[in-house]
């Protein structure tokens, strides 16, 4: 790649230790970073504004929510009490 274009990396974002370090190596491997957090009806909030304070942190070019719904595959124990 010529000029100063750099590659980007879809990167999940979750709020948690994991995917944040993942996202930080990527960025300085030379990566952009264009972040993804799924909202799949967490019990708590908390892990979405993680995932945006990460990706803004990070300088995301870009952060995306996609919205699933888990009860289509029979729920999960993430979203239920």
């Amino acid at each position: 790649m010529g000029g100063d274009k750099k590659k980007i990396a879809v990167c999940l974002i979750s709020g948690g230790m994991d995917s944040s370090v993942t996202a930080y190596i990527a960025r300085e491997s030379g990566y952009r970073i264009c972040a993804l957090t799924f909202d799949y009806g967490q019990r708590h909030d908390k892990e979405l504004k993680s995932a945006e304070l990460v990706a803004k942190n990070l300088e995301a070019m870009e952060h995306r929510f996609l919205k699933i719904d888990l009860r289509q595959i029979g729920g999960s124990a993430l979203t239920t009490d």
